[in-house]
This record gives structure tokens, C-alpha cells and sequence, in this order.
């Protein structure tokens, strides 16, 4: 479910389940545990390598089909190529965007264009000067490359000026979400040189971020070393990178336990097993959110009744007990329930009540078990199986349907019923436009847009971050957004990585993983 299977689509970063993500590692895990083992436990037990480096060894179940950021960067492996490639701004612990390639920005004053004034004497690893022209390639490649999955987030840009290190946005509207926008996961910058052949980039990442890429075994491993041309390398304590896409997630705590690695992304289901080892595990606050998606251009759908009886069949607890281990927590909108852009006004709107479910149902003209629904996934979930069971306790009879393709007909709007999860983006109003505007790649009821919705982001666009009035021109944002009858919501969680106590603390920005300080004891 990475960008490359939505061409020239808005992409938000999938999760679809992290769980399910592991399950399809698990097929090739014994035969991943027999060739990294070997390859990577020379130290076992030691953060460092042979001559005293220190060394992250960090096993993920993201780790990315692409190397390209424009291809690649919209899903949770943005985390990894983070890695690699440095952006304009990132993201600091309280979620608001900060100088990371550019040191400052400024709006003009109708807020239609916004200029970044770029770090000066940087360089990518290939020794091209990272320069306003570099951005313009990488804003006009993610805008028109065939197979970018960040064409929907750049709709604001008309088009942009490269003076020197001063790169000039113009915007086809007022528009102050820019900074939050063109952070870590929406534009991270590759060299324009490198990216003249994308395919190549893909196999051979070229960027200006904290580390340079000196081995990739597509889908399997990368190794990389610390760049000492970052413009914040002296806050870089880490050496050398081994990153390998994680085998069956039961063997990751055995695998941090004996050193084989050192990080880990995990499931809330191993996060007991990793406490109980010894192991640090830290809790990433995020911005993740799953939900079920609807199609009102079918039937059952079409029917407004019939949409209303699923949103109070749906028990959002048991998803959080069931699911999470104590990690997550319920919640009817794309946020979790703390963020700015959640709306407290709506938290209680179609709480579970199954015998008002079963009116709606009776009233709609449907006998119990008189609606069956193929429920379609990418891979096994035990999302799905708590949908089932909780429709079927109000008469609606639903087939689980596994199919690995689920992305072409899901983004071509053909699918009537899904589950789906996302990372959430920086900016808030792309994760609201991407779920509730009438081109949004989550909205499986397109072109179909709530009433109220397109003046509410609107006005979010048009408010300044740091006006006093942000946070409730948002909240009614979402607010118009959650009248949409294409999407329930049901839970939330952090994401939970297990990492040796050699690693000392990470910065807790929500949704990104911040090298910046971190440090790890036993290298010399």
C-alpha cells in the first residue's frame, strides 16, 4: 500500500493496520531470521561495531519498497527515508514545524506566497549545492512525476521562484498550513542530479539528511554512515545505520534480547514480552487513526439509513480492548482524542447503541440478515473480525474478503465496504482533506463532499497557525468533516518501538523519529 500503487493520487500514510503488516512479514520470517542473523550479530549484545562505532541496528516491518521520497515518502516508511533525506521543516515535540533545511520562512501578507530562506554551503552526498533550485525540482518533480504519491498534498502551489537560497512559493490560495505541510514526510528533498532518473534514485537515494546510503538490498537491508555534510551533524552521535525489514514479529524481542538488533518498531502485543526482557519501550506519540469506509455510491449506502445503523452497531472499546493492549484509545475522527484538531463537540455523536442500529435497519427495510457485505482487506486483520462480529449482533451479514490488489480498486472508488488506517499528516487540514474533500484518496465516496466541509477548510487555510483562533476554526473544520456519511472511526494508538537501553531517550515528536541527540553507549 505505498505510493506507487496510487498514481498521481493524494497518499496518506497508510497503516491499514500495523498488524497486518507484520503478518505478511511473518511468511518470509524464518527465512529473513537465517540470513540476517548471521549478518548482523557479530556483536551480539554490543551497540557497537568491531572498531567502536556506534551503531544502530534497527529492524522495522515498514522498511520501504521505495527509496524514492516522492514514490515512497507518504506512508510510515517516511520514518526510514528520514534517514536519508532532510526536508524544509520538520517537526518539533509539540507538533509545530521548525527550521530543518530552511532556517526561517516568511508569508507575504495577503498569505498567497510564502518565501524559505535556505541554510547556506549545504550540500547532498554527491556533492550538489542544496539550493532554492532544489527545492523547485523537488516541489515540481513531487507535482509531476507519474507515479508521485504526493501529487494531492502540493495543490496549493501554483508554481515556484529559486533565487539563490531563497525559494519563492506562490500559492493558488491563501494558504498558512505551507510550513507544516513541506515537513518530513511530504517533501523530503533529493539531489535534482540524482533525481533526473528516478528509477536509479530508488535503488541509490541521494539526499542531505543525517545519513548516506553505502549498501541497499531492495526490500531486505540498507546500511548506512553517518554524513558529516548534514547541517546539524555535531548533534549526530550515531555512526552507522543497519536497517532490515523485520521477520515474524515474534522473534524481534528474541532478536533485541541477543543484539542481533537494537531498535525496534513493535506491536502492542510484544510490548509486555519487551518490558518483561529488559528492553526499553517507548511510546511515540502519533497522529494514527483507523476506520471503516463506506461507499454511498452503492447500495446498501446509497441508503442514509443504512449508514447511520453501521456508525451505532460499531462498539469503539472493544476494538481498543481486543487490539491494543492498553495502548489505544477510542475515538470517532481522524485524531486521537488531545490533538488540536480534535473536536471534544463531537465526541459523543453515534455512540454504540445496536438496538437504534437495528431500527434504522427495520426502518431502511432490511430484514436481519437480509444485508450482506464483502468486507475487502490486503491482508488478514483482526480489524475485520471485530467488524464482522459487530454486524452481525444488529442482522448484517459480513464475508471477509483478502485481496492483495485491495489498492487499485479501493483508490479507483470501486470498492462498497474497507477498513482502513493512517499516520496522519503534519498538517492537519491535508489529513482532513485526504478523509473528507471530494478528491481525498481515503474518501471512498468520491466525488461525494460533506455540506459545509469546503468552506471549513477553507477558513483553516486562510487562519495563520499562531492566530488565537486556530484551534476552533480547526475543530469546526473537522466538525463539517464528520458529517460525512463515507467514514466511521473507531480507534487510535501510538506506535510503540522496543530498543535496547544502550539507546539513551528519543525526542517524543509526534509521528517522526529524531535522531538529534541520541547516543548509544559501548561504541568508544
Amino acid at each position: 500500500m505505498s505510493g506507487r500503487l496510487t498514481p498521481r493520487r493524494p497518499r496518506l500514510a497508510p497503516r491499514s493496520s500495523r498488524r497486518a503488516g507484520r503478518l505478511r512479514a511473518a511468511a518470509l520470517g524464518t527465512a529473513l531470521v537465517t540470513v540476517l542473523v548471521p549478518a548482523l550479530s557479530a556483536c551480539a549484545g554490543d551497540a557497537s561495531t568491531a572498531n567502536g562505532d556506534a551503531t544502530l541496528k534497527w529492524t522495522s516491518s515498514y522498511f520501504p519498497t521505495h527509496w524514492d521520497p516522492v514514490v515512497g515518502g507518504s506512508g510510515a516508511q517516511f520514518r526510514e527515508l528520514a534517514l536519508v533525506y532532510a526536508s524544509l521543516t520538520r517537526t518539533d515535540e509539540s507538533g509545530k514545524a521548525v527550521p530543518d533545511l530552511a532556517k526561517s520562512w516568511k508569508y507575504n501578507d495577503k498569505g498567497d506566497e510564502i518565501t524559505f530562506h535556505l541554510r547556506p554551503n549545504l550540500k547532498f552526498s554527491d556533492g550538489e549545492p542544496v539550493d532554492a533550485a532544489a527545492v523547485k525540482a523537488a516541489i515540481e518533480r513531487a507535482k509531476k512525476q507519474k507515479n508521485s504519491a504526493l501529487f494531492g498534498d502540493l495543490t496549493s502551489i501554483k508554481s515556484v521562484q529559486a533565487k539563490g537560497l531563497d525559494a519563492v512559493i506562490h500559492l493558488s490560495q491563501v494558504d498558512y498550513q505551507i510550513p507544516q505541510l513541506l515537513g518530513e514526510r511530504v517533501l523530503q528533498i533529493a539531489s535534482p542530479k540524482a533525481a533526473k532518473s528516478p528509477e536509479k534514485l530508488d535503488q541509490s537515494p541521494v539526499g542531505a539528511g543525517p545519513f548516506t546510503v553505502t549498501q541497499l538490498v531492495p526490500g531486505t537491508k540498507v546500511v548506512l554512515k553517518k554524513n558529516p555534510d548534514y547541517w546539524d551533524a555535531k548533534n549526530i552521535h550515531i555512526d552507522n545505520v543497519e536497517l532490515t525489514s523485520a521477520p515474524d514479529a515474534s522473534t524481534v524481542v528474541s532478536g533485541l534480547q541477543t543484539g542481533v538488533y537494537n531498535f525496534a518498531d513493535i506491536d502492542p502485543s510484544q510490548a509486555a514480552a519487551a518490558k518483561k526482557a529488559g528492553l526499553d519501550v517507548f511510546v511515540q506519540p502519533g497522529f494514527n487513526a483507523s476506520n471503516i469506509s463506506l461507499n454511498i455510491n452503492k447500495a446498501p449506502f446509497d441508503n442514509d439509513k443504512v449508514v447511520d445503523a453501521v456508525r451505532y452497531a460499531i462498539n469503539r472499546q472493544e476494538f481498543v480492548d481486543k487490539l491494543t493492549f492498553g495502548y489505544g484509545s477510542t475515538t470517532n475522527q481522524p485524531f486521537p482524542k488531545g490533538y488540536v484538531a480534535y473536536d471534544p463537540k463531537s465526541e459523543n455523536d453515534y455512540a454504540y447503541d445496536p438496538a437504534k442500529s437495528k431500527q434504522l435497519l427495520t426502518e431502511a427495510g432490511y430484514k436481519s440478515g437480509e444485508i450482506k457485505l464483502d468486507l475487502v482487506i490486503p491482508a488478514e486483520d483482526p480489524q475485520a473480525e471485530v467488524v464482522q462480529s459487530q454486524l452481525a449482533k444488529v442482522g448484517i451479514t459480513v464475508n471477509i474478503k483478502i485481496d492483495k490488489n485491495w489498492a487499485t480498486p479501493f483508490f479507483a472508488k470501486d470498492l462498497t465496504f474497507s477498513l482502513y488506517g493512517t499516520t496522519g499528516r503534519d498538517s492537519a487540514a491535508q489529513t482532513l482533506t485526504a478523509h473528507f474533500g471530494p478528491n481525498g484518496p481515503l474518501n471512498l465516496s468520491s466525488p461525494y463532499e460533506p455540506d459545509g466541509f469546503e468552506a471549513a477548510i477553507a477558513k483553516v487555510r486562510q487562519t495563520p497557525l499562531d492566530s488565537p483562533d486556530y484551534a476552533d476554526v480547526l475543530q469546526a473544520a473537522t466538525r463539517a468533516g464528520l458529517e460525512s456519511k463515507a467514514l466511521v472511526f473507531t480507534y487510535s494508538q501510538p506506535n510503540l518501538i522496543a530498543k535496547s537501553k544502550s539507546i539513551s531517550g528519543l525526542p517524543k515528536n509526534p509521528a517522526h523519529i529524531d535522531w538529534t541527540g541520541v547516543t548509544i553507549s559501548g561504541a568508544n
